[in-house]
């Protein structure tokens, strides 16, 4: 599976499965009950959507001009790493905002869940690989420069 299919699979999977997370996650660390935790978990959801898109499209192009193919632990590290560090950027101040607190509190409770997800990230994407194959930008031929 490749192109736009694969993306809309992947984040229709991968989102899903982290606004139940992430729910429950805000729920207990902000001590707001499941439903204002929930409609955040969704905000932050459609936020992580528009970072997903972007980030997979220019982390696949700058993949595709690699002489090294395949998804190795290392490159399979670096872009949890870099997905979760631009997705921190942009939660932080929409959680101080919506739960009251403080951008530092914010920063910590993100930091709870960028725990969860950084692990997350990785065995999803590992998983995700596995079921529907690697992307043609990681199982083709390297291109001539």
């Amino acid at each position: 599976m490749q192109g736009l299919k694969r993306r809309v699979v992947y984040i229709s999977l991968y989102e899903g499965i982290a606004i139940v997370a992430a729910s429950a996650g805000l729920a207990l660390m902000s001590g707001q009950g499941l439903g204002h935790s929930g409609v955040l978990a969704v905000i932050a959801s459609v936020i992580a959507v528009l970072w997903n898109l972007s980030f997979n499209a220019l982390f696949e192009r700058w993949e595709s001009g690699q002489a090294v193919r395949g998804r190795s632990l290392r490159r399979r590290i670096a872009h949890a790493i870099g997905f979760e560090g631009g997705l921190v950027a942009f939660l932080v101040p929409v959680f101080a905002w919506w739960l009251g607190v403080s951008l530092w509190d914010a920063l910590v409770m993100d930091l709870g869940l960028v725990v969860f997800f950084l692990v997350y990230t990785f065995v999803f994407n590992w998983a995700f690989d596995a079921i529907f194959g690697l992307p043609a930008s990681a199982a083709g031929a390297a291109q001539p420069a």
